[in-house]
Parts: C-alpha cells; sequence; structure tokens
C-alpha cells in the first residue's frame, strides 16, 4: 500500500500572504509541517501540493531547495490537484495535511494511520468533530473516495475544498472521526492564520522542546496562562453552500423502500411525507453537527427542527457524547438499578420548583400519560381536561381529529379547553362536580399566558380538588433551568419532562409532590428501559452544561435576534399581516393568514419548501439550540429574505399555484392556536 502525505500550500493567504514561507524562529513555516510528516512512521513519500500560479514559484524553489516533492495544479479546484497528484504518485492512501499548522504533532497522524487502518473506513480524521487543539488538522482517506469525489462534485465548494463531498455524502462514504483521549481542547489555538497567530507561535516555540508533542505543548501554557490564545467560536471545518438546486433524488429512493415495510417509511409523523412533498424534500438524515444536518443526498442545512426539540444542545455535542461513551463502557440496561437513577433525579428535584420525587420513561408520552394515571390514582376521578398537544395515548389522542381506534368511552372521559380560558374551566368543574382528577396544560406553547392566568387556574383546580399538572416535555429546560414553572412562577402538581432532557437521547421524566409521586407505589408505571444507561448518563451531563455554561441565555439571545430579523423582513416585504412569529424566544412558531385564493396551509407549504432549497430546514417553527451560531442566523435570515420576496412576488402577480410544482401539505391536526 502506497502512503502519500500531501501537504496543501500557497502563497496567496488572504489574511496572513506568504505565510508558509515566512521566518519562524530560524526556520520557514512549510519547513515544520515537512519535517513533522517526514518523521512518521508508514508514510512512503511527503508531497507539497500548490498552485500553478506566479504566486506559488516561490514553493516549488523552496521544495526543489529542500530535496522535497512538488505537485502543481489549479488554485481554485484543489479536489482537481489532490487527485492528480495522488495519480502522479500512484497513492493508494492519502494523508491530507495544510501548511498553516507547524506544531503538528506526528504522533497524533501515526493513531490516525492506524485507526483508519483498524476501522476501515473510506475517510478518518480529527476534524470531523472538533476535539483537538486547532493546528493538529489531519485527514486520511482511500484513493478510491478520492476518484469517486473528484468524479461525482460539481459544486465550486466541493472543488475548492477537498473532502467536503466526502464529509456531506455520509451516506455512500463511511466517515470516521478520532476524538482527542484528553477530552475537548478545540478551543486551543496553535494554527497559523492571522498575525496574532504567528506572534503567538514565535513567542512559545523557544519555550518547547525539539519535536514537541502536544502534550508537550499543553504542559508549557499551563504554566504560562497570559500567552495562550483561544478559539472564540466554534471551528466550522466545512462551509455551507449557497446552491439552491437541490437534488432529493436518494431521499425519494429511500422512501419507496422503507414503505415497503414500514407505515409512512418512518416512525414519526413529523418526520413523514405528510410534512413535505416527496422528490422535492429531504426525507432521510446523513448525519448532524452541531446546528446543521445533512440529507442522504448531500445536502446541508441549518435546522430549525432539531429532532423536534430535543437536541437542544446540537448535534454531536463533545459534553454529553463523552457521557455516553464512558457509560457504553460499563454497560447499557442492566439487572440492577444504577446509581445514575437517583443522581439524575436529585439534579432534577434540585432545578425544577415541583418537584420533590421522580420516576423515568423513554418518551414524553410516558411522561404524561403517567401524569394521567397518578392523577386518577390520587383523586379517585376518571375525567380529564387536556390544553395543548399531550402525546398519542388513547386517553389524548381521542380528544383530536386522530380519534380512530379509540374507544368512544375513553373519549368521554377526556374535554378540551381552549388556553387562556378560565371561564371555560370552571363552567366544566361545575358542570361535572367531583369528576376531573386533572388539567393538563403546556404551560406556553404560540400564546402568552395572560397576567395571573396560571396562578387563578391553579387556585380555581385546587377549590374543586383537582391536580394541575404542566406538561413541559417542550418547556422544561429550555425556558429555564427550571423550565416554565420557574419562567412564570407557578408550581403545579405535577409535571411531564422530555424533549430537553438529554440531548436527543430517549428519556422523560414525570415528578410531583411527594403525596401525589408516592401512588407509584399503587398503580403499575414500570419499564425495562426506565433505567437504560446512556440516557441517564447524557442527562446528567446535559443538566450540569446547563448549569455551568450560559445555554438558556443563548436560547433567549438566539431567538430573540431571530425574533427581530423576521419581524424587520416581513414588515420591509409587507407581510406582517400574513405571517406572524409567535411563541417565546427559545421556541417559536409561524402561523400563516390567507391571501385571496390562497389558503394558509398552501402559503406554509411553499414557505419551508422554498426554505429547504436556501439551506434551512424548518417546518414552520424555529427549534433553536445552544450550537447554532451568529453565522447560523445570519445565514438563515438571509434565506427568509429571498422567500419572502418570492412570495410576495407570486402573491401579487396571482402565480403562487403556478410556480409550485409540489401539492399543498395539509396539517395532520391542530392543537395550538395563538390567543
Amino acid at each position: 500500500m502506497t502512503t502519500i502525505a500531501m501537504i496543501q500550500a500557497r502563497m496567496s493567504s488572504s489574511r496572513l500572504p506568504g505565510k508558509v514561507l515566512m521566518d519562524l524562529n530560524g526556520q520557514t513555516v512549510l519547513q515544520y509541517i515537512v519535517s513533522a510528516a517526514q518523521r512518521v512512521k508508514n508514510i512512503d513519500k511527503v508531497v507539497v501540493v500548490t498552485s500553478t500560479e506566479d504566486d506559488d514559484n516561490a514553493i516549488q524553489e523552496w521544495c526543489s531547495e529542500n530535496n522535497v516533492e512538488c505537485y502543481r495544479d489549479s488554485l481554485h479546484d484543489v479536489l482537481k490537484r489532490y487527485f492528480g497528484a495522488a495519480q502522479h504518485y500512484n497513492a493508494e492512501t492519502i494523508i491530507r495535511l495544510t501548511a498553516d499548522c507547524p506544531l503538528l504533532d506526528p504522533s497524533i497522524i501515526e493513531q490516525l494511520i492506524v485507526f483508519y487502518e483498524m476501522n476501515g473506513a473510506d475517510y478518518c480524521s480529527n476534524v470531523a468533530l472538533a476535539t483537538w487543539p486547532d493546528g493538529m488538522d489531519c485527514e486520511i482517506f482511500s484513493m478510491s473516495s478520492l476518484k469517486r469525489a473528484h468524479e461525482e462534485a460539481t459544486l465550486p465548494e466541493d472543488r475548492e475544498h477537498v473532502t467536503r463531498y466526502i464529509h456531506r455524502n455520509r451516506s455512500i462514504f463511511d466517515v470516521r472521526n478520532l476524538p482527542c483521549p484528553l477530552g475537548d481542547l478545540s478551543d486551543h489555538r496553535w494554527t497559523l492564520d492571522t498575525p496574532q497567530d504567528f506572534e503567538f507561535l514565535k513567542q512559545l516555540l523557544p519555550l518547547l522542546p525539539k519535536n514537541p508533542s502536544y502534550t508537550d505543548i499543553l504542559s508549557t501554557l499551563k504554566t504560562l496562562p497570559k500567552l495562550d490564545i483561544k478559539n472564540n467560536q466554534p471551528r466550522v471545518t466545512i462551509k455551507q453552500s449557497s446552491n439552491t438546486n437541490r437534488s432529493y433524488e436518494r431521499s425519494q429512493k429511500l422512501l419507496e423502500r422503507a414503505e415497503k415495510t414500514i407505515p409512512l417509511g418512518t416512525q414519526t409523523f413529523s418526520k413523514s411525507r405528510l410534512s413535505c412533498a416527496p422528490g422535492h424534500a429531504p426525507l432521510f438524515a446523513s448525519h448532524g453537527r452541531g446546528g446543521r444536518i445533512w440529507d442522504v443526498d448531500g445536502n446541508e442545512y441549518i435546522d430549525m427542527v432539531m429532532g423536534l426539540l430535543p437536541t437542544s444542545l446540537g448535534y454531536a455535542d463533545p459534553d454529553i457524547d463523552h457521557a455516553i461513551k464512558t457509560q457504553l463502557d460499563k454497560g447499557i440496561t442492566f439487572s440492577l438499578a444504577t446509581e445514575l437513577e437517583y443522581r439524575l433525579a436529585e439534579k432534577i428535584t434540585e432545578h425544577v420548583p415541583c418537584a420533590e420525587k421522580v420516576r423515568f420513561g423513554k418518551n414524553g408520552s410516558d411522561a404524561t400519560s403517567a401524569a394521567i394515571r397518578l392523577a386518577r390514582a390520587f383523586t379517585d376521578r376518571d375525567h380529564i381536561i387536556v390544553c395543548g398537544y399531550h402525546g398519542w395515548q388513547d386517553w389524548y389522542i381521542g380528544s383530536t381529529a386522530r380519534h380512530k381506534g379509540v374507544p368512544q368511552a375513553v373519549r368521554d372521559l377526556t374535554h378540551k379547553v381552549d388556553f387562556n380560558d378560565l371561564d371555560q374551566v370552571e363552567a366544566l368543574l361545575n358542570k361535572h362536580p367531583n369528576k376531573f382528577a386533572a388539567l393538563i396544560m403546556e404551560p406556553m406553547n404560540v400564546a402568552l399566558p395572560n397576567e395571573n392566568y396560571l396562578q387563578d387556574l391553579k387556585t380555581l383546580l385546587h377549590k374543586h380538588d383537582t391536580l394541575l399538572i404542566f406538561d413541559e416535555v417542550i418547556t422544561g429546560f429550555r425556558y429555564a433551568i427550571g423550565g416554565a414553572q420557574e419562567y412564570f412562577g407557578v408550581t403545579p402538581d405535577l409535571t411531564a419532562l422530555g424533549k430537553g432532557m438529554a440531548n436527543g437521547m430517549p428519556l422523560s421524566a414525570i415528578t410531583g409532590r411527594n403525596d401525589v409521586m408516592d401512588e407509584m407505589e399503587n398503580i403499575f408505571f414500570s419499564g425495562t428501559f426506565g433505567g437504560e444507561a446512556l440516557s441517564l448518563a447524557a442527562s446528567i451531563a446535559v443538566i450540569d452544561k446547563i448549569k455551568n455554561q450560559p445555554v438558556i441565555q443563548t436560547l433567549w439571545k438566539s431567538g430573540e435576534t431571530i425574533k427581530d430579523g423576521l419581524n424587520r423582513l416581513f414588515s420591509q416585504h409587507g407581510l406582517s399581516e400574513l405571517i406572524k412569529l409567535c411563541g417565546l424566544a427559545p421556541w417559536q412558531i409561524l402561523q400563516f393568514a390567507s391571501y385571496g385564493e390562497y389558503s394558509p396551509a398552501q402559503i406554509k407549504t411553499f414557505f419551508v419548501h422554498e426554505l429547504f432549497k436556501r439551506g434551512v430546514l424548518s417546518f414552520g417553527s424555529y427549534n433553536i439550540c445552544y450550537a447554532h451560531s451568529a453565522q447560523d442566523i445570519q445565514n438563515l435570515l438571509q434565506a427568509h429574505d429571498n422567500v419572502l420576496s418570492l412570495l410576495k412576488t407570486h402573491l401579487q402577480n396571482k402565480t403562487l399555484s403556478d410556480y409550485m410544482d409540489y401539492p399543498t401539505i395539509q396539517p395532520v391536526f391542530e392543537v395550538r392556536k395563538n390567543a
């Protein structure tokens, strides 16, 4: 197997021109990285790959003077340059390095080579998920993968960035990442990109031993904290494409295959073809990172769905993933309870105002249904009042348009009321005295509660010996660490928690007053996977992160930026009466009005499908995560600006139906209405 290390170098850096040949403590920057590559075992040849531009003649001259192989090709089509070099040197395995990493530790390259060989992957790196210090970057991939990328990649971004096509098409490439064994060190900045970086490296190098390892560098910087510089923003290793001509061919083929064995082709109504038009929308995901997601066709999106809200920190959060992987080494589901159960329960009782005791489930419906059963057991009553969306179980879904399969006797026990309408509640309680076990409600969704509404509701219910249950499956750990009850200052009797608990791992909880929760010993609420350890470990890490980092503040700040930006755009385009943004900043929902012959559903369908084309995945809501960056939000607002302009044109010209080559998507059912 011929293994070639290829060092990408050019003189035309925009922020620090000529940096690769700058003198850094007696030798050029390029010499550092060449020397590091030459010290790596099992590399057959080290080649500098540069462009044919006149600026880069100096790089070729340096290579000639130092007996280093040099290959030259296109400046902008770097993928072509790499493929040409790989062909020229008969490479079977390519190690991609960049000339802006003068401190690169050869031992990291050797680890990655072993990792690549053991896994048999198409591509391995330590940058697919950044955990190593910035400046320790290395990628390894097969000649066959490089050849396929070269032959199939057509977007300018895919040609300019050698491995971008591989990264975004993980449904066809086996991509692996080598994490840093010391945890997340990605805030350390040892790369050379700016004059500030150069000054830092010039001061640091004399303090290091010859040929330092990355641990040598860490140890030195630990003694000199004032010298150390850090990355202030998360590293973006792949740029988002501005291409609007997106293909969904693979999604369509997978849907046809999936529907042969899975009704609707997926497990969730909101992720199915009922929410978007097949052939015109992404239906299957490949992978996610931070606040972005890639579909199986390689299209990249700023994700405003975030798994329907459970991924509140972002995909592949290093802290949560570390907790999961650490627990994975110990086991998943055991024959006995584990300490994780009471440790997580203690954290919930510490932060959630109503929480005195806790039990765990796997999804939101587990928690809301447990709350209903507890309330019925505690009050010895059968009837329930519902206000919001509370899951798929018979006791709730029987009150909606999706009630097929629910016995009428069960449906008769559930009564619906509108949010903010105390008179409705009082009328029901008076009409059926001593019949209602509880009222379960989302304390906030699209409409704000009226002044004193939640407290007055609690008082009214307790007057009738009826329990108040907050469904905080969405708002818990999102509006505040203690949820909406902390934010609004009203404590319910019971609370259902879920989506915000474990950053995508399946976990929910029912919590509340001691006397009510003690009925758990008398009812039957029990499941094999209630104590599943990976989710519990993830949830502990999530709550710790929310407590120790500005997670909640960031959700509010990002949401406010989106709200201000969208409202400005609605006004600029004269569409403020047609589209309104409802809800609080961490979780906002669009509501559409009709316009002439066009229904709200048709306008919404147009809106979300045009956002898909512009790299925004949204079904009409803005489910902020901690990882969404300022650049993500800027791109999102630009996409909305473009879509709103197009929408206004088609509405004015009465050409919306003619433009839409996809059917109007109708809501499954509507439970959240703006007051």
